[in-house]
């Protein structure tokens, strides 16, 4: 952590994501953007401009978007294709299954304001259960960063990644939490905080909060492991056993459905190897009702406070 969260910067991913690929653009003339009628809210106005001739807009087409990312994939073209989470995810997943995952194409799928960053507009437009959707399916490595620096690496990583992914991000301002030399490795978790009397697991604009609550943990004697789990598919096995061995319970953190998301893919884990007590936070299997993004964190019980409240809690089950 780079400065106090309460005085912290707040960055938009998004920025980073468009600085990173321009950068690459300008390495590599294969890199293209494919978006849906969404040059402004994925911020490719920049890019566009850079490469009028590599910026394919579709309109409000998902379906052919994801079509049109696996034909230029398939020309030696290395395509991102980006749309807000809910309707590349949701509309185009039949696309997405056979000609990205089941064709092994080299598409880089990027949703952008995922979760509930959309919040004032409602459940039409939340991307809650992005994570379950794309997490069944082969081929398609599952990657939320947590900040603008992992948002930065995961891109990067993607444009070396032979094959396909899902990039998610958020459009809500997060501080930095890593260092601006930070290397993504793909199924890799982060430790944030160490601690030994439980370990929280969060991704994406979670991940800062779950270090707030451990913060809040200590203050009561209470220590806390902080795991930032940036993808989600492949999950880090070894991370989440050694969580279990050494702490003895794990909490998870997730801007998405508890049905399908990162808290299943690390209960997964700790039935299939060391179950320990665990807790899921994330919405409750609802659709999530309409206002800020942040105030729907909180209203679903992931503000910093209720984080350290329900690890209280868990810590209790520890007997």
């Amino acid at each position: 952590m780079n400065a106090p969260f309460e005085t912290a910067k707040l960055h938009d991913c998004r920025d980073a994501f468009v600085a990173t690929l321009e950068a690459m653009g300008e390495a590599n003339r294969n890199i293209v953007a494919v978006c849906n009628d969404s040059v402004g809210s994925s911020k490719l106005s920049g890019f566009r401009d850079k490469f009028p001739d590599r910026l394919i807009n579709v309109g409000i087409a998902e379906q052919n978007m994801v079509g049109v990312g696996a034909g230029l994939a398939n020309g030696g073209k290395v395509p991102y294709v980006c749309a807000a989470s809910p309707f590349l995810t949701g509309r185009a997943l039949e696309q997405i299954k056979a000609d990205v995952a089941y064709s092994e194409t080299n598409v880089k799928l990027v949703g952008i304001s995922s979760g509930m960053a959309y919040g004032e507009l409602g459940a039409t437009h939340h991307s809650i259960e992005d994570f379950a959707w794309i997490r069944a399916l082969p081929n398609v490595p599952v990657i939320a960063p947590a900040d603008r620096i992992e948002t930065a690496a995961a891109v990067a990583w993607a444009g070396d990644h032979v094959g396909g992914c899902f990039l998610r991000l958020s459009r809500v301002g997060v501080p930095d939490l890593f260092p601006e030399d930070h290397v993504f490795e793909l199924g890799k978790a982060n430790v944030l905080r160490e601690g030994t009397d439980l370990t929280i697991i969060a991704n994406g604009v979670l991940s800062h909060r779950a270090v707030m609550a451990a913060t809040l943990l200590a203050a009561q004697g209470l220590s806390a492991r902080v795991l930032n789990m940036a993808t989600v598919r492949p999950i880090d096995a070894e991370a989440i056993e050694a969580a279990a061995a050494e702490t003895g319970a794990i909490l998870t953190c997730e801007e998405h459905t508890i049905f399908g998301g990162l808290g299943s893919a690390v209960a997964e884990v700790v039935v299939d190897t060391r179950p320990v007590p665990m807790s899921r936070l994330g919405v409750p299997g609802v659709f999530a009702h309409t206002g800020s993004a942040n105030q729907l964190l909180d209203d679903f019980g992931m503000s910093p406070e209720a984080i350290a409240l329900s690890a209280t809690a868990l810590v209790k089950r520890k007997g």
